[in-house]
């Protein structure tokens, strides 16, 4: 299996705002903090990054965290990017910053930024390391990481335990990570709010990168669609061609950006060492209880 190369161990990055909105959603909601606020995604938050830290002992690793919902560079390219998302609560909001603080606390760095979401901070991330020979794991259940494998990555869905490399991003998806952001741009995701082509499903997306390999090879080559043995291929040609221009726009938005000020060595990502009250002070604030606390000691450097 994939997750070390040249016998270096894989550093590990992980989606932390998918576990704060996994924790928020599933944890009772009667945790509260000693100002009286809700905290409840910060104890199942916490829960997550200590059975991660104590599972992996990975020496590297850094948390990556949205804070561009409204400010991405994708919402310049396309207004609507994400508009079907509602902002978080203040009471969220607060528990984000306090997750960032646990994270800190415990020495494992942090990456965020206003024009950037987490994934470019970690596709920018995986980009600089698989170039000093360092292979990585992406920590996320998120489909958009498959276009980041290379042949020693892997991702893993910590809530399933289930890993995979290269070629687990061919068998959900029917494509390879490289056709990953034109396959996305051609069929949508709902999640993100980005149309795709209509009438473009992830099956007929995944045929034409098949026969074409990539978003350009099928849009120079529109004239060949009508002739492939796909249903309504002729109408799926026609769609092509009226929404080429928005096909491109979409893999824009799809493309992890591999710019970003992720960590450019993997020194930034070593845990360091943090002053005990700085964890201890937290603990007070959160009202974590014993069992928490002694957890956390224990994985403080």
């Amino acid at each position: 299996m994939t997750g070390s190369a040249n016998g270096r161990p894989a550093v590990h990055l992980v989606d932390g705002s998918l576990y704060v909105f996994r924790a928020w959603h599933s944890m009772p909601d009667e945790f509260r903090d000693a100002d009286g606020h809700p905290v409840n995604a910060v104890h199942g938050y916490t829960r997550f990054l200590c059975e991660l830290l104590e599972r992996a002992k990975p020496e590297h690793v850094a948390v990556a965290f949205d804070a561009s919902l409204t400010s991405s560079f994708r919402n310049a390219i396309y207004p609507a990017y994400k508009a079907n998302r509602e902002l978080p609560p203040p009471d969220l909001e607060r528990q984000f910053v306090q997750c960032r603080a646990i994270t800190e606390a415990l020495g494992v760095h942090l990456m965020i930024d206003h024009e950037y979401e987490a994934d470019d901070l970690i596709g920018s991330t995986v980009w600089n390391l698989r170039a000093l020979g360092w292979p990585s794991v992406i920590v996320s259940a998120d489909k958009d990481f498959g276009q980041l494998l290379g042949e020693h990555d892997e991702q893993w869905d910590y809530a399933r335990n289930l890993r995979w490399g290269p070629a687990g991003v061919f068998d959900k998806l029917g494509v390879h990570p490289q056709q990953v952001a034109d396959y996305l741009a051609l069929c949508g995701d709902s999640v993100d709010n980005i149309p795709g082509v209509p009438g473009i499903g992830a099956k007929t997306a995944a045929a034409l990168l098949a026969h074409f390999g990539s978003l350009d090879g099928l849009l120079e080559r529109i004239d060949e669609v009508a002739f492939l043995r796909l249903r309504g291929a002729a109408s799926c040609a026609t769609r092509l061609r009226q929404h080429a221009d928005q096909a491109r726009m979409c893999r824009r938005l799809t493309r992890i950006a591999l710019d970003a000020p992720g960590a450019s060595d993997v020194d930034t990502l070593q845990r360091q060492s943090r002053p005990a009250d700085q964890l201890d002070a937290l603990c007070e604030q959160l009202r974590f209880g014993p069992l928490t606390r002694s957890r956390l000691r224990a994985l403080a450097i």
